[in-house]
């Protein structure tokens, strides 16, 4: 039971999970903190927090534990500045997608308190209060990256909080995560980013080829429209990851291109087969899990 748990930042990933936490009834008081009022009366209107605040100090004076769910460019800046507020033995965890950026951004914070990484693997193109749903978590995986200073009474804390709203945890280091997500997760959300500018721009005043984008490119570039800032504040944190990975698309664009360019039927052949193939395995295998969860 955590007794109060502060979210900074009431949106889909914040809001989503107080809602998972209260429906279990394994979380006393929420308290809201961000910028938008807007936004936290909405959050209280919609029963996510029971109280708000812009001040982030106050926010987290009493607070059992605290989760940042805001944009990894702000870690920083909303590190530094709750870190004299925090009472001793609190808890501070976050929801970024980068563990060696936010890991990094807490060695701000005094001793008495602990800070868990923690990366729930689910969310939407959508964002605030509104956009927040009890079983966002539900059957999803949360990573979680301790290292050998981290204290086990905090980090089984935050690990029953993730599975009290229904994510199945995982432990693995910072440096891994980051890999392992750039490819699977930032390069993806980069490539819709990418085909979207690349297709509008092919409009003219005659022309908009976006006017006969049916099923597929909408499948495709869904998350195209996910936060712009946001997005622009993983790819500058995981920048290194991101930089290889777009390296390894390119390579199999070029591949495609030189069987495209020598008319190779087979080469093209083997190259959407082996795709096919990869994601298929997949799915297969994804399914096959859920089966034995739910089991």
């Amino acid at each position: 039971m955590i007794q109060t748990l502060t979210i900074i930042g009431v949106g889909l990933i914040g809001g989503s999970l107080a809602l998972a936490l209260k429906e279990k009834g394994v979380v006393g008081k929420v308290i809201g903190a961000g910028r938008s009022e807007d936004n936290l009366k909405l959050a209280q209107s919609l029963g996510i927090v029971d109280a708000w605040t812009t001040s982030l100090s106050d926010a987290v004076k009493d607070a059992d534990v605290v989760l940042l769910a805001v944009p990894m460019g702000a870690y920083e800046a909303v590190l530094q500045t709750i870190a004299p507020a925090l009472k001793e033995g609190a808890i501070v965890s976050d929801a970024g997608s980068t563990k060696q950026h936010a890991m990094a951004m807490a060695k701000c914070l005094p001793r008495s308190v602990s800070f868990i990484p923690a990366h729930p693997l689910a969310g939407t193109e959508k964002s605030g209060a509104d956009a927040a749903f009890s079983t966002l978590y539900q059957d999803h995986l949360c990573i979680l990256t301790p290292d050998e200073s981290t204290d086990k009474d905090a980090l089984n804390t935050i690990e029953s909080m993730w599975q009290d709203a229904g994510a199945n945890v995982v432990h693995m280091p910072a440096d891994e995560h980051d890999k392992l997500l750039g490819a699977v997760s930032h390069l993806p959300h980069l490539a819709a980013f990418a085909l979207v500018n690349a297709v509008n721009k092919q409009k003219t005043d005659e022309f908009d080829p976006l006017s006969f984008a049916a099923g597929g490119f909408k499948d495709f570039t869904r998350i195209a429209s996910s936060s712009p800032e946001m997005w622009r504040d993983i790819t500058l944190a995981n920048r290194d990851v991101l930089e290889e990975q777009i390296d390894i698309l390119m390579d199999e664009l070029q591949n495609i291109r030189v069987a495209l360019q020598a008319s190779d039927k087979d080469r093209l052949t083997a190259l959407f087969s082996s795709a096919k193939d990869a994601r298929d395995a997949w799915l297969a295998e994804r399914k096959e899990r859920q089966n034995k969860d739910k089991a």
